[in-house]
C-alpha cells in the first residue's frame, strides 16, 4: 500500500500556502515546570473552522481539481471538525456539501457546518448514509480521515513542527481514526527518526487499537462515546493503520476522567481555547503511559477549539 511521503507533504504545503494559518507553535512554562519537561504546543485551535481538518479537506480537493477531478459537490461524514472544515473546504471552492453526523453531535460543530452553507444530515449509519447520499446526488466521497491527500494536508502540521521546534524527543497527538498521527509521524519521521511519535486516543473510543488488534474497517462494536467527541471515529482505516504501523511509536489510551483533568488544567495553563481531544497527551504524560527523560523537548498538537459553552460550563464545576 502506498504511503504518504515528504514530497507529498511539500506539495500539500504548496497548495495550502496562504489558505490556511500557520499556527503558533508555543513554550508552556507552566507544564513544563509541573512536568520537568521542555513542552510546546502546536495551536491548531486558532486554524480555519476551528481545527487542523482544514488542511486535509482543502488538499484533497485541491489535489483533485489539480488532477482534472474536482467533483460536483461533496459528501462526508463526522462529529464535527472534519464537518465544519469541508462544509468550509467546499465554501471556499464553491461546491456544495451534504455532512453526514451523528445525532447529538456537538451543537457548535453543527452550527459551523451550516454556517459554510453545508447540509447537516443526522444518522446512525454514518458511512452508509454518506455513500447512499453521494451516490444519489452524484456527489464525491470525502473521507474524513483515509484518503491520501487528507493525511498529506494533515502532514503539514509535522512538517510545521519539524521546521519551528528544531530538535523533539517526542511529539504527542490526539487520534481518533488517525489521519492527523498519519500525516504527523510522515512528516516528522522523513527529517527526524529518533523522534517517537505517540498517538493518544480515549479508552471509550479507541478505533486505531481496536484496528490494530482486528484489522481495517473492522467497526468498534459499540458506537465510540468520549468527552474528547472529535476523537470518536467508528473505526481506523486502511491508509491510516498502514501509516501508523510504518511510522507511529505507540499508541496509548486514557480514561474519561483523566481527559477531563487534563483538559481544564489545559485550558488554564496555556490560556487557549482548546477542545477536550486537545488534552488526551498532556492526560498521557499525567498517568505516566509515556516514557519521558527530565527536560525532554516534548510538542502537544492541541488538535482543535471546538468546545459548546454548555461542555466548558460543565466541567468549571468539577
Amino acid at each position: 500500500m502506498s504511503l504518504v511521503t515528504g514530497d507529498d507533504i511539500s506539495a500539500a504545503a504548496g497548495r495550502l500556502a496562504g489558505r490556511i494559518v500557520r499556527t503558533p507553535l508555543l513554550s508552556c512554562r507552566r507544564l513544563s515546570d509541573d512536568l520537568g519537561l521542555d513542552v510546546l504546543v502546536k495551536a491548531e485551535n486558532l486554524q480555519h473552522a476551528g481545527s487542523f481538518k482544514v488542511r486535509g479537506a482543502q488538499n484533497a480537493l485541491l489535489a483533485r481539481a489539480e488532477r482534472g477531478q474536482l467533483p460536483a459537490g461533496i459528501a462526508t461524514f463526522s462529529a464535527g471538525n472534519h464537518a465544519a472544515a469541508a462544509a468550509y473546504a467546499g465554501w471556499v471552492l464553491g461546491l456544495p456539501t451534504v455532512v453526514c453526523m451523528p445525532p447529538g453531535a456537538v451543537d457548535v460543530k453543527v452550527a459551523a457546518v451550516k454556517r459554510y452553507g453545508g447540509e447537516v444530515v443526522f444518522t446512525d449509519d454514518l458511512a452508509g448514509t454518506c455513500h447512499a447520499v453521494a451516490a444519489e446526488r452524484g456527489y464525491a466521497l470525502l473521507h474524513p480521515f483515509d484518503d491520501l491527500d487528507v493525511i498529506a494536508g494533515a502532514g503539514t502540521v509535522g512538517a510545521e513542527l519539524a521546521a519551528d521546534a528544531g530538535s523533539l524527543e517526542l511529539v504527542l497527538v490526539p487520534v481518533g481514526g488517525g489521519g492527523l498521527i498519519s500525516g504527523i509521524a510522515a512528516a516528522v519521521k522523513a527529517v527526524s527518526p529518533a523522534t517517537r511519535v505517540v498517538g493518544v486516543e480515549p479508552v471509550t473510543a479507541n478505533a486505531v487499537t481496536h484496528g490494530l488488534r482486528h484489522g481495517a474497517l473492522v467497526p468498534l462494536p459499540r458506537r465510540p462515546v468520549s468527552l474528547a467527541d472529535g476523537l470518536t471515529a467508528p473505526y481506523a482505516g486502511e491508509h491510516t493503520l498502514a501509516h501508523i504501523e510504518a511510522h507511529v511509536d505507540v499508541i496509548v489510551e486514557v480514561p474519561e476522567q483523566v481527559i477531563a483533568r487534563a483538559w481544564w488544567e489545559l485550558l488554564d495553563a496555556t490560556k487557549l481555547l482548546v477542545e477536550p481531544s486537545a488534552a488526551v497527551g498532556l492526560a498521557a504524560l499525567r498517568l505516566g503511559l509515556v516514557e519521558t527523560v527530565p527536560e525532554a523537548r516534548v510538542a502537544l498538537v492541541l488538535s482543535g477549539g471546538n468546545v459548546a459553552s454548555a461542555t466548558l460550563a460543565q466541567i468549571g464545576q468539577n
